[in-house]
């Protein structure tokens, strides 16, 4: 007879996710010897440690990665049994972790979240903003149900899923050489001084391949966050490549100039991905639809055309 109980398994996912049994217990609305003995209780049954103990905290083993995903996919089908069988079947409920890359979730929140919270407002979303390589492995160890980022992403665990065009444009304080330049060639940039985003983010490597289009230049500043790049720009410390959406406001009010680039490649495509083994649950199947009905094309031509730019 199976022993495995739903509320294990529920103990089990939100221990994975929170990291301690104090968060899970919190999580859960239940005690702490609860949880511990819920744990316990199913590593006993399954007859495999599920976890390992690091200095208080709660990393899953070998074996409990693989059996993540399965006890996601057994909860979600339970819930989806559940509301089928109710009343209002397609009234979603429950939480969608989301993880967004730095501009995405700075710049392009409104977007990404919007349809969705419009269509699922009983959908508790709880979404983190870090750069890409961070979303990567976060949604590797299941910590996050679906991600959207910046940059390319390669990896045999991962399926990519195309959202929407997007450009970066190169910019410059009104008052540096490059700003005051008519007609800029790509010579105009030898030893230049560019401030850049951190490894391991996209507009990084976004960023080198556009130095690589041009004359050596002089990396002064490496900042983790767009908007400590955009203050930098605007300080007169250097020039930056930086998405359209960070830099629109700051152009409309003078603070900052892109500059007349069309010999460079400022095209990107941002895209959601998804771990191959997860589960497509109702949920996350909902939050692709309602971004694949709002996708568009954006290039830095366009950008210009119907954005402000003084």
């Amino acid at each position: 007879m199976l022993g495995i109980s739903l509320k294990q398994l529920e103990v089990f996912v939100a221990i994975a996710s929170a990291g301690t049994v104090r968060a899970a217990a919190e999580r859960l609305f239940v005690t702490q010897p609860a949880v511990s003995m819920a744990l316990a209780e199913l590593e006993r049954q399954m007859g495999v440690q599920l976890f390992d103990r690091e200095r208080g905290r709660l990393r899953l083993s070998t074996r409990g990665k693989e059996v993540l995903p399965m006890a996601l996919e057994v909860i979600e089908r339970v819930q989806e049994m559940l509301r089928q069988a109710g009343q209002q079947p397609m009234i979603l409920t429950g939480e969608l972790h989301v993880g967004a890359s730095n501009t995405i979730g700075n710049y392009l929140v409104g977007e990404l979240l919007g349809p969705f919270i419009s269509q699922h407002p009983q959908v508790s979303l709880q979404v983190s903003v870090e750069n890409t390589e961070a979303i990567v492995r976060a949604l590797l160890e299941h910590r996050v149900d679906i991600g959207c980022v910046e940059g390319p992403v390669n990896h045999p665990q991962l399926e990519v899923l195309p959202w929407r065009d997007d450009a970066l444009v190169v910019c410059a304080a009104p008052t540096h050489p490059l700003a005051q330049q008519s007609g800029l060639k790509p010579r105009h940039f030898k030893g230049a001084k560019w401030i850049l985003r951190e490894h391991g983010s996209a507009m990084r490597i976004q960023a080198e391949q556009v130095l690589n289009l041009l004359p050596s230049g002089q990396i002064v500043l490496e900042l983790g966050q767009v908007e400590a790049i955009k203050q930098a720009v605007i300080a007169g410390l250097g020039i930056a490549c930086l998405p359209y959406a960070a830099a629109i406001e700051s152009m409309s009010t003078g603070r900052l100039k892109v500059l007349d680039t069309p010999f460079l490649e400022l095209h990107r495509r941002l895209s959601l991905i998804l771990h191959k083994s997860r589960y497509r649950g109702a949920l996350i199947d909902a939050f692709v639809a309602s971004l694949s009905d709002t996708s568009v094309s954006m290039t830095v031509e366009d950008t210009l055309k119907t954005g402000s730019q003084p």
